[in-house]
């Protein structure tokens, strides 16, 4: 009764075309295909020794971009559904089925607590939770980010390095000795940040470890 009264006084609509839709957190068809582009990102050889394969559910700036924004500075979680929509469609993909079989635990890059604090929330986590309890895989924190770090976005490849280094640790290394683990973020820039929690990881004993993004303009 809620959501058909939500429905009446705020229509439901695509979130990228901003179409109407049956119901909150549905995309209309033709822009679920356009912004659905699950593909395995390429990977620089460094990074091939500790992520096995890297995959991301579309183009950050095909239509994921201010779906991500909204939610990461906005802290806007109606986003939500609809991410969880994109992700629950891109979980039928056989090859990426495949690779979830062999997953024991995920773990998502952590923020430090102050930030974590200040926004309320992990991006990754809010945006992964759903799609792995549907995988069932579960969800650890297995890492914890010791210090800021500054924002990457205009760093060269061997600042972001220097800014990440010791940035991270695990947990417990009991935890992940052996385990096969699957690395998830909201966006694969670089992916140096995959790289460095991967390389901690892979130090305190994991098995094959794989990333997963929702977006990424990497190619």
């Amino acid at each position: 009764m809620r959501e058909t009264l939500l429905n009446f006084i705020f229509p439901p609509h695509c979130p990228r075309c901003h179409a109407y839709v049956e119901e909150r957190g549905l995309w209309c068809p033709h822009c679920l295909q356009e912004t659905l582009k699950l593909q395995r990102l390429p990977l620089k050889v460094p990074m091939q020794k500790a992520i096995a394969e890297a995959w991301a559910f579309g183009v950050y700036r095909g239509g994921l971009q201010s779906i991500i924004k909204a939610l990461k500075y906005r802290g806007r979680r109606s986003t939500l559904p609809y991410i969880d929509t994109l992700l629950r469609t891109g979980l039928a993909d056989k090859q990426l089925r495949h690779i979830l079989s062999g997953v024991d635990m995920a773990v998502a890059v952590p923020l430090y607590p102050a930030k974590e604090k200040q926004r309320g929330f992990n991006q990754a986590e809010l945006i992964f939770k759903n799609f792995l309890q549907a995988a069932d895989i579960p969800l650890t924190r297995q890492l914890v980010r010791l210090r800021a770090t500054v924002s990457m976005y205009q760093l060269s490849e061997q600042e972001r390095r220097q800014n990440l280094q010791n940035a991270f640790a695990v947990t417990a290394a009991k935890a992940v000795t052996g385990k096969n683990i699957l690395l998830v973020d909201d966006i694969l820039t670089t992916g140096a940040t995959l790289h460095e929690c991967a390389k901690v990881l892979k130090a305190a004993g994991a098995g094959t470890i794989y990333a997963l993004v929702l977006a990424s303009d990497h190619r």
